[in-house]
Formats: C-alpha cells, sequence, structure tokens
C-alpha cells in the first residue's frame, strides 16, 4: 500500500485550524468539520495530524470520524448524491431510483465516479416524506423521483 505524503501547506493549514481551537482535545469535532470542510474529506493521514496537534490518541479521532455519519474518510464527488431510504421514500420506490443511478452513473453506494463528478450514498431520512422518495444532490432537494428521472437529474450536472 501506498503511503501518502501530506504537503507542508496542507499540514500546515491543519494545524493553524486546531491552533485556532487552542490544541484542545474536546474541540477534536469542530476541529474535523473544519478540516473536513477545506479538503472534502478525512484521510488517515489528516487524522492522524490532528491527533497529533490535540494530543490524543488517533484511535480516538478515528473512533469520531467513523461513528458520526457527516464525516468521511475517502473524497466525494464534486456533486455528492444522497438517496432517501427511509421508510416512507423506500416503500415508494427509492431502491429503484438508486439502482438507476448505480447503473447509470457505474458505482457502488461509498464510490465516486472516476472523473470525481459525483459521489453515491444513502442516508435515513431528508425529512421530506411527503415527497417521497427523495434524493438531494448537495443542497438541491429532488422529491418524487421515478428511476425514469434520474437521467434527466444526471444531466443537470453536466
Amino acid at each position: 500500500m501506498a503511503v501518502i505524503k501530506l504537503s507542508e501547506s496542507k499540514v500546515n493549514f491543519i494545524k493553524d485550524v486546531c491552533k485556532s481551537f487552542g490544541n484542545k482535545p474536546g474541540e477534536v469535532i469542530n476541529v474535523l468539520h473544519k478540516v473536513q470542510g477545506e479538503y472534502g474529506y478525512l484521510s488517515a493521514e489528516v487524522q492522524e495530524v490532528i491527533a497529533n496537534e490535540l494530543n490524543i490518541p488517533i484511535s480516538r479521532v478515528y473512533g469520531i470520524v467513523s461513528f458520526y455519519s457527516f464525516f468521511t474518510m475517502t473524497p466525494k464527488g464534486r456533486y455528492p448524491i444522497s438517496i432517501c431510504l427511509g421508510t416512507a421514500c423506500y416503500v415508494r420506490g427509492a431502491e429503484k431510483v438508486l439502482d438507476e443511478f448505480k447503473r447509470l452513473l457505474n458505482i457502488q453506494v461509498g464510490g465516486t465516479t472516476d472523473d470525481g463528478k459525483f459521489s453515491l450514498n444513502c442516508l435515513r431520512c431528508v425529512g421530506a416524506c411527503g415527497l417521497a422518495p427523495v434524493l438531494t444532490i448537495g443542497d438541491k432537494v429532488y422529491g418524487r423521483m421515478t428511476p425514469d428521472k434520474v437521467k434527466e437529474v444526471i444531466a443537470e450536472y453536466n
């Protein structure tokens, strides 16, 4: 397995973020939010720098990153797609919508297209059950989705 070396500027940014929160171990979630906001994901190397700067075990950082669904350890696409699989969406066909996205983008859940344009994930509830099935792409919500509409939605981002 190849070892990824972070650039000096990236390491310095992470150190500056930690410092802005007083290098306090109790601020680890805030640090993780800010760093992920800048880089899009939290690689093992990034987590290691954060652990060192906050003087906490890397296992604690990893435990937080892997527990909270907001955090990701893999790069997301420029347009992250999240399909709701909550009860209302599921019974109204969200799984078929998900299958069509997987087929057209040629990726699985948790994956990112080769060009880095789209990533595909599932979530449990968007809070728009009356519009089920629902998906989001970034901050935009699409309701009453059907497999037939998937190609049209993807085309909006090409």
